[in-house]
């Protein structure tokens, strides 16, 4: 049984490094169900094992997102105002979602993962390019409650927010490979001070 969970943990840190570098996603929606399943298997009950599986995949995510971030920097690829813009909405939501992680049921993050992986599919496999919110960027309050909602449903799904992003910035006309690298700056926002979150939220 063992040498089966080391195979499956292998195959999600292998998927989530690849995610990382060609979408500039953390590969959360990969590793949590994984990470979900190899604990309750190792004995966690499920108020215990899904916290865990979160923090454990935002920490996982810190070391993809610092090496996708830094690639895409060096391409000048990377929007900055974009990321000047989010950083403390997204903090704070970040944050938030940690410290729900200490009070929550697991239906919480259950809800969170499946409304939120439902709405980026739909997007996925029904979208269409003429698809827009507006031509450009909004500024002020819209883009930070933008940032806050990133942060707070990441921080509860364990995911690195790059799909959430993207979905956000191709809406409002950003160019798909200009998204995809920004959103790789996104996860570095989102992972770091979540994975201290979580450290903190399980504390005793």
């Amino acid at each position: 049984m063992l040498t089966e969970l080391a195979a499956m943990l292998f195959a999600a840190g292998a998927a989530t490094g690849l995610l990382a570098g060609m979408f500039g996603v953390g590969g959360g929606a990969i590793s949590v169900p994984i990470l979900f399943f190899t604990f309750g298997e190792l004995g966690s009950p499920p108020e215990i094992a899904m916290p865990l599986a979160v923090g454990t995949s935002l920490a996982i995510i810190v070391p993809t997102s610092i090496r996708s971030a830094y690639g895409h920097h060096q391409k000048g690829a990377l929007d900055l105002a974009v990321l000047k813009t989010w950083l403390l909405p997204i903090l704070i939501g970040v944050l938030t979602g940690a410290a729900l992680a200490r009070f929550a049921q697991p239906w919480v993050f259950q809800l969170a993962f499946v409304l939120v992986a439902q709405i980026i599919a739909f997007k996925l496999f029904f979208g269409k390019s003429t698809w827009r919110l507006g031509d450009h960027l909004p500024v002020g309050r819209v883009m930070h409650i933008y940032g806050l909602l990133v942060g707070l449903s990441s921080s509860l799904m364990g995911i690195g927010g790059g799909a959430l992003s993207t979905l956000i910035l191709t809406l409002y006309g950003r160019h798909i490979h200009q998204a995809i690298a920004t959103s790789a700056g996104v996860g570095l926002l989102i992972s770091v001070p979540g994975a201290i979150g979580y450290i903190i939220a399980g504390w005793d």
